[in-house]
């Protein structure tokens, strides 16, 4: 678990170990969440960059008569 302060700015700074891990870059957008009490980060990816993270999925689900 990481721990950072919080900057008179309310700027924090992203650990290199989590920066690297998430492969974020600099400019890069982030979208922030209000989870219950806490704040959830997600790093936007380009959509180029999701092209095939499906692949390989399990497509053989049983579909109602009416969806085929």
């Amino acid at each position: 678990m990481e721990t950072v302060k919080v900057s008179p700015k309310f700027q924090v700074v992203i650990p290199r170990r989590l920066r690297e891990r998430l492969d974020i870059r600099p400019g890069q957008r982030i979208q922030v969440l209000l989870y219950d009490d806490r704040l959830v980060f997600v790093p936007l990816k380009p959509v180029k960059k999701m092209r095939g993270f499906l692949s390989g999925i399990d497509t053989t689900v049983e579909r109602e008569r009416d969806r085929l």
